[in-house]
């Protein structure tokens, strides 16, 4: 562990603030960071306190005035080269993710790939920041839209994808021509600080002002309020509880700001009597079991038909069964930790809750002990029957707990799914291309992903990322979502002597 502090140029004790070229010698409060995997200290790192955000924004403000002057494909020509110090780096930030977070090693590696992809494609994308143009109903008039860049953006992240989500929205903003203030999870300060420690190099030698991406690691009252508060941000993209997106909403829209938010996923998988159920089946155990069950897309609710809910449970419960589960470094472990022993005790207690509602544990749930266990975060995943109405499954247990509960027919299925106040993703598994259609269509899944004979975890950067009702509504990565981080004006150019009004509108002449 020491051998890859080093090698990143982190230290035993951190500064918790940084300009992307250079850092604050913070004086807040310890912060410990402590592996999942065995409970060991890694490092430890300085808060930053009110007057280091203030420092930080005020650099961010002045950074943005130069960066937006620079052309859009030099913007992109520092993208890519982070996204080259990214590649140069796999190995060890994906380490340092393991160790953090307790991701598995294949997933770990899977979320730095996602930072390189998401820089490749935000590299295109500083060619194509396009515009329209619309006929104008005056003659000798030209209208036309162009997007200019938006200012500093505020990104606060949650531990489960600690640089995926940031990657997603900084890389697109500085194409934009925005900076960037990311306030991480306080469950991952090190994996951001290791990605600044090697895109800082990056920074010093492109001649980017300072204060274009900046990092500050801090508690609520002292950064996190701060930064929702602030004007300077005319932007601010939250990743996290429900509970915190509301609080994040109200308080950017009280301003009158923008938000991106991504919350709570309550994601279903509908299995038809038509569906390749071994295909369903690896689906679904990744999609229930990937990040031991701590992702926003994880599916948490199987809705089968009747005919076969049965035998899917078994199924399930042999794969299930063959699942390793331990220290996520290691070969063949497929489940690393819980995030910490607060996680598990959620999770206990959300098992709690569905045996008292009529539910039944089929497979797993307890508490591993023993061993490699002994730091209290490894559980046995769970299977359990249940029906949708229960308290407890309308809520985001966000654990590895898995509620199979059976349908009549293909309506009641899709009103099953869409009847959680979450809508984030969705799929269905089935060989019949009329109940894929439908499920595609105005009157099939709510959410904003919406996968035929795939899971709902895994999505691929080329398309936005984000879902309906208490998801909050936020689209970020791919398509188009590039145009959150710019601002939108409409331009009509008039070349004709007269001065005519839209709508035929007459008054009077000026004489």
């Amino acid at each position: 562990m020491k051998d890859l502090l080093k090698e990143l140029d982190l230290m035993p004790n951190n500064p918790g603030a940084g300009t992307g070229t250079g850092w604050r010698e913070t004086r807040g409060d310890l912060l410990e960071s402590y592996s999942p995997i065995d409970g060991s200290l890694i490092a430890s790192t300085q808060k930053g306190m009110a007057a280091d955000y203030e420092t930080i924004a005020e650099k961010a403000r002045e950074a943005f005035l130069v960066w937006r002057m620079v052309p859009a494909p030099r913007r992109g020509e520092v993208v890519r080269r982070i996204g080259n110090a990214m590649r140069s780096r796999k190995k060890e930030l994906a380490r340092v993710i393991s160790l953090e977070v307790g991701k598995i090693r294949s997933e770990a590696e899977g979320e730095v790939q996602e930072m390189i992809d998401i820089c490749d494609f935000a590299v295109g994308q500083s060619r194509m920041l396009y515009g329209l143009t619309m006929h104008s109903e005056r003659p000798r008039h030209r209208m036309y839209e162009q997007w200019h860049p938006l200012g500093s953006i505020g990104v606060i992240t949650s531990f489960n994808f600690p640089v995926a989500v940031w990657a997603w929205n900084a890389m697109i903003a500085l194409i934009a021509g925005d900076t960037v203030i990311w306030k991480p999870s306080h469950k991952a300060c090190l994996t951001a600080l290791a990605v600044m420690k090697v895109i800082e190099p990056v920074l010093k030698a492109g001649n980017v002002p300072e204060g274009l991406l900046n990092l500050i690691i801090g508690d609520r009252n002292e950064v996190g309020e701060r930064l929702i508060s602030d004007h300077r941000l005319p932007l601010v993209s939250a990743t996290g509880s429900i509970a915190m997106g509301r609080h994040v909403g109200r308080t950017v829209s009280a301003r009158l700001g923008r938000t991106l938010l991504e919350l709570g996923g309550n994601n279903a998988v509908i299995v038809t009597k038509s569906a390749d159920t071994t295909l369903a089946v690896r689906a679904i155990l990744f999609g229930a079991l990937g990040t031991a069950g701590q992702r926003c897309t994880t599916i948490r609710r199987v809705i089968a038909h009747r005919d076969i809910a049965e035998q899917l449970t078994r199924s399930l419960v042999d794969a299930y069964r063959k699942v390793k589960v331990g220290n996520p470094l290691e070969n063949g472990v497929l489940m690393g930790p819980l995030i910490d022993r607060a996680a598990v005790g959620k999770m206990q207690a959300a098992i709690g809750s569905l045996k008292s509602q009529g539910g039944r544990v089929v497979y797993g749930g307890e508490v591993l002990t023993g061993g490699v266990y002994d730091a209290g975060t490894y559980v046995a995943p769970c299977i359990a029957e249940a029906r949708n109405h229960y308290p407890v499954v309308r809520e985001e247990t966000f654990a590895p707990v898995l509620y199979v509960m059976p349908y009549q027919d293909i309506e009641e299925a899709i009103f099953c799914q869409n009847n959680v106040p979450q809508g984030l993703s969705s799929a269905i598994f089935t060989q019949d291309v009329f109940e894929s259609e439908l499920f595609l269509s105005h009157m099939g899944s709510d959410c904003g992903i919406a996968n035929v004979n795939i899971g709902t975890s895994g999505a691929e950067i080329g398309g936005a990322f984000g879902g309906e009702k208490d998801t909050g509504g936020g689209r970020e990565s791919g398509s188009d979502a590039w145009k959150n981080y710019m601002r939108r004006q409409t331009a009509t150019i008039n070349w004709s002597p007269e001065i005519p009004l839209a709508q035929g509108i007459q008054f009077g002449t000026v004489e």
